[in-house]
């Protein structure tokens, strides 16, 4: 009820008072925003007062790919089948058989196609019409949103043959050096709820639970870990804390996205201390 009411009136809410009460909704307290200490109060903190005006381009999934291009090389890029501005002027024919649609501006509007031929249009024309006119940066003012364009991408649908999945590893990076990271794994397994597993920089792993369960069975290393570690710390070089994901598909790593505020900095950690390692490794 909380949050229903704080989206209605988000939009008259200072951004100050309005993440002090989503906070309290999310983890039954207030934060500290005068001398944060927990990784998720630091994260409210940043939303605040790290204004880099680069972070919309790289939360902008479409012109991030240039950026990365540049700093790591075209290998690493998911090719881009086609940019659209809305779901009428996508031309389905000139699509593979096998492609993914997203968003540029937001997360979750997401469409994965594996035959053209059984695709719902009706329901991923739904998915995107909504996506399309969510202006991301008013459910937690995560201001790097607010004035990316919204568009449409298409991209190469991309799985392992080894995992029969496309895997996360998202690497936890604080002014440039890998500290942790986290594994998504069962993303697309028919019955069961995603999985989240814990690593740290060494790929041990580590008792945290947030957000979703660990898998009843570890991911392995993947074969390109130190790959990624390094293209990670490079990526994050000059900015205080940013989540840098991949994947890793028939060997070959590619980039998947940069993230600034890991859960929006609303999801406890479990054991609780953990949100105050993640804390002591953000330099504010």
């Amino acid at each position: 009820m909380i949050k229903k009411t704080l989206l209605t009136i988000s939009h008259i809410i200072p951004d100050k008072l309005f993440l002090k009460l989503r906070y309290f909704k999310s983890c039954h307290k207030f934060p500290n925003l005068k001398d944060p200490k927990t990784y998720n109060e630091k994260i409210q903190w940043l939303k605040l007062h790290d204004r880099n005006p680069l972070y919309t381009t790289l939360v902008d999934k479409y012109e991030v790919k240039k950026y990365i291009a540049d700093k790591i090389g075209e290998e690493y890029v998911i090719p881009t089948l086609g940019i659209w501005d809305s779901f009428d002027d996508i031309d389905f024919d000139s699509l593979p058989n096998q492609f993914v649609l997203k968003c540029t501006h937001d997360s979750g509007g997401l469409v994965v196609c594996k035959d053209k031929n059984m695709l719902d249009i009706a329901q991923a024309r739904k998915t995107i019409a909504s996506s399309l006119k969510t202006n991301y940066y008013w459910s937690g003012r995560e201001w790097p949103y607010k004035n990316v364009k919204p568009r449409i991408i298409a991209e190469k649908y991309m799985e392992d043959s080894q995992t029969e999945e496309l895997r996360d590893y998202k690497f936890f990076c604080f002014n440039g050096e890998v500290k942790a990271l986290f594994i998504a794994s069962e993303r697309q397994k028919k019955g069961e709820e995603v999985k989240f597993d814990f690593f740290d920089a060494d790929f041990n792993h580590l008792p945290i639970r947030q957000g979703h369960p660990n898998a009843s069975v570890p991911p392995e290393k993947p074969k390109r870990f130190e790959e990624m570690k390094s293209l990670a710390q490079k990526l994050s070089k000059d900015i205080p804390h940013v989540r840098i994901d991949f994947y890793e598909a028939n060997q070959q790593v590619y980039f998947g996205e940069m993230t600034f505020y890991h859960f929006s900095g609303m999801m406890p950690f479990h054991p609780e201390e953990w949100d105050y390692t993640f804390g002591s490794w953000l330099k504010i």
